[in-house]
């Protein structure tokens, strides 16, 4: 098991040193459609049901708001404040992030294969059926997930608990 986590840890590794790079080269060209969002202060904003695709929340406080059923792919919420906010059903698939603030966030069915949440803080979060296949977390961030994950993701078929490769 030991050597097979070590496998996995190499590989999850060179791939961040090759998406890094990328996603900074992509990062520098401008999407027609993104709407940025970054640094402002959404407490309670309704986004359900929207196509949010590459859009931007950077540093931007969003407690409390609704993202349910909301198309979030390649989303950027680096150091977003997310704190009990609805992603109920959201497609954060290839999203940022990283040194979120997910406290107490309700990530039930949401989709977040891909993402890059190296240090986003999960404390008290809502995983129900989450699928987070290859998502990049903590270690410290994946065992506190995985002493509340359960469920089967409506959408993907996969278990919450494989995909975040719980023992």
């Amino acid at each position: 098991m030991n050597i097979k986590y070590r496998i996995f840890s190499l590989i999850l590794s060179g791939l961040l040193w090759a998406i890094i790079p990328l996603t900074a080269l992509f990062g520098l060209t401008s999407t027609a459609l993104a709407l940025e969002y970054n640094k402002q202060n959404l407490i309670e904003a309704d986004f359900s049901g929207r196509d949010l695709t590459d859009s931007s929340f950077d540093h931007a406080n969003l407690r409390y708001s609704n993202f349910s059923h909301a198309n979030l792919r390649g989303v950027r919420f680096f150091a977003a404040n997310l704190e009990s906010a609805n992603l109920t059903g959201a497609d954060l698939t290839n999203a940022t992030l990283d040194s979120s603030r997910l406290i107490k966030t309700n990530l039930t069915n949401a989709v977040l294969e891909g993402a890059f949440a190296a240090n986003a803080k999960f404390d008290g979060a809502i995983i129900d059926g989450a699928d987070f296949t290859d998502v990049l977390l903590r270690r410290d961030e994946q065992a506190k997930l995985c002493k509340v994950a359960q469920g089967t993701n409506p959408i993907t078929g996969r278990d919450t608990r494989e995909s975040l490769f719980c023992p």
